[in-house]
């Protein structure tokens, strides 16, 4: 419960400071979040840092419920195994972990930059986001029943029980804590790509996103929760794309 409430204060935070920045209004009646663009005479590596700041703010938020009962089972198989002193490094794994969600936020960066400049300068392409935006949810939906979002789930409730009787190394630690972040973004890289197009300013969408993120690691029947997240994405999907057409 206090892992959920200090999610959800954080996530409130989140959207408060998104909320601020406002949006640019586009062709096909949707909104351009300013996160992607530099404030007034703000250059692109103080824009770059705040993006980031808010970034990993997001992903604590977002990933905190599912994450933490993986931590504290590893600091318990530490400890099981005889390691001595397992606070340190289940903290430098947490920290492994969460350097994986900050390195992807410096490449999503450039690329929302990128996509940004190009809808506001090609009208043509904005008002086509609308049904692009559709797509990708009807898509990343249909990427729940593959047998490979399956098998990439197996393997983010692994780095737990592969802890062997050795000493509680940093090092390794944080190899343990890169490597359940690494599989762990793969196994929710269909969630973050409807989250990035809904809008990362919309708390409807972040907080729908960290439900089925949580849903499906921590259930323990997380294939069929996993199925009906994706059959919700899926129908959500199908309603954007005809919305899309019907404008």
């Amino acid at each position: 419960m206090i892992l959920f409430a200090v999610s959800c204060w954080l996530t409130m935070a989140w959207c408060r400071s998104m909320s601020a920045m406002g949006g640019l209004r586009m062709p096909g009646g949707w909104s351009l979040s300013m996160i992607w663009m530099r404030m007034g005479d703000q250059t692109w590596v103080s824009a770059t840092g705040a993006f980031l700041a808010m970034w990993v703010v997001m992903m604590v938020a977002m990933m905190l419920p599912s994450v933490a009962p993986l931590l504290w089972r590893y600091r318990q198989r530490m400890a099981h195994a005889g390691a001595t002193h397992v606070g340190l490094p289940t903290a430098v794994s947490a920290l492994g972990y969460l350097a994986v969600w900050t390195a992807l936020g410096i490449l999503v960066f450039p690329l929302g930059v990128a996509v940004a400049e190009l809808e506001v300068s090609l009208s043509t392409l904005a008002s086509t986001v609308p049904l692009v935006v559709g797509v990708v949810v009807l898509v990343g939906g249909a990427y729940q029943f593959t047998a490979s979002k399956a098998g990439q789930l197996a393997c983010c409730r692994l780095p737990t029980g592969r802890v062997r009787a050795r000493p509680a190394a940093v090092g390794t630690a944080w190899r343990d804590g890169v490597r359940l972040g690494l599989e762990c973004s793969r196994s929710c890289a269909n969630w973050m790509a409807i989250l990035l197009v809904l809008g990362v300013m919309d708390l409807g969408a972040m907080v729908a996103v960290t439900i089925a993120i949580c849903a499906e690691r921590l259930a323990p029947a997380r294939l069929r929760v996993g199925r009906a997240t994706g059959a919700l994405a899926i129908a959500l999907g199908v309603i954007l794309i005809a919305r899309a057409d019907s404008g």
